[in-house]
This record gives C-alpha cells, sequence and structure tokens, in this order.
C-alpha cells in the first residue's frame, strides 16, 4: 500500500483498532461481574450488577456495526480527520455510557443521546461525501474543499454535549 493511501486511513484504522480494546475491555468488565455474581446467592433479576454490565455490554454490542460503517464511511467519502475526531469523541462517549449503566440507568442518559448526534454527524458527513461525488460524476462541481471545511469547523461543535 502507498504513503499517499495509508496517510488516507490511518486516523480511521487507530479509531477502529481503539475501539476494539474497548470492546475488549467491556467483555472483560462482563467475565469479571459473571465470575464475582456466580458465588453469590440468588438475586432478585434484573438487579444485580451482571445483568446491568450484560445489558450495557449488548447495547454497545448493537450499536458498534452502525458506527464502524458511519466512520468508515465518513473518514473514506467526505474527510478524514473530522470522521476520525468524532469517532474518538464516539468511544469516549460510549464508555460513559457504559460505566453510567452500571450505576443508576439515568446516569446513562446522556451518554446515550450524545452518542446518537455523534452518529448523525458521521452519518450526514457520508452523505455529503456521496452527493460530492455524483455532482462530480454529473455536473462537474466539486465541493469536496467546501465541505471538508465546514465539517472540520463542525466537528469540535460536538464537544458541546
Amino acid at each position: 500500500m502507498d504513503q499517499e493511501t495509508l496517510g488516507s486511513i490511518v486516523l480511521l484504522a487507530v479509531v477502529t483498532l481503539l475501539s476494539v480494546v474497548q470492546n475488549a475491555f467491556f467483555a472483560h468488565k462482563l467475565e469479571h461481574e459473571s465470575k464475582h455474581c456466580n458465588g453469590k446467592g440468588i438475586q432478585r433479576p434484573g438487579f444485580s450488577s451482571f445483568d446491568r454490565v450484560n445489558t450495557a455490554n449488548q447495547n454497545c454490542g448493537h450499536t458498534y456495526p452502525t458506527f464502524l460503517a458511519v466512520l468508515w464511511c465518513a473518514g473514506l467519502l467526505c474527510s478524514q480527520a473530522p470522521a476520525a475526531f468524532a469517532g474518538l469523541m464516539y468511544l469516549c462517549v460510549r464508555q460513559k455510557y457504559f460505566v453510567g449503566y452500571l450505576g443508576e440507568r439515568t446516569q446513562s442518559t446522556p451518554g446515550y443521546l450524545f452518542g446518537k448526534r455523534i452518529i448523525l454527524f458521521l452519518f450526514l458527513m457520508s452523505v455529503a461525501g456521496i452527493l460530492n461525488y455524483y455532482l462530480i460524476f454529473f455536473f462537474g462541481s466539486d465541493f469536496e474543499i467546501h465541505i471538508k471545511t465546514i465539517t472540520s469547523a463542525i466537528s469540535p461543535l460536538l464537544l458541546i454535549p
């Protein structure tokens, strides 16, 4: 693979690998809670720490394919740096959601809502990249510089809760 191609995907690859490490952390936490809860007596269903960890892990796992798809589409079709930044923000939000779910369930709500906003941003970046491709293909108009400028300017706004 040449350096130019590698340079256009390296940030996306880093975010993807960090998400794999985060998934391993979630799995480790689930395994730890499983071993910890098996030694205790019967608990009321739905209230054990294992149930909370298991549910949080499942919820994070359900959104993971969507996250990877929009991360890579946004990075490849639109702009790598803002997509990678949004991906890092999503990983932080997902960690907040997971840890919040272990406490009171209301603590996980901000992470969930913030995560939805980041996924929407990545989706809109992907759509903008696709629209730009078709504008070039059919009309010869290239708005790539404008789209990259807008996404770079908007991506820091993801930090606002």
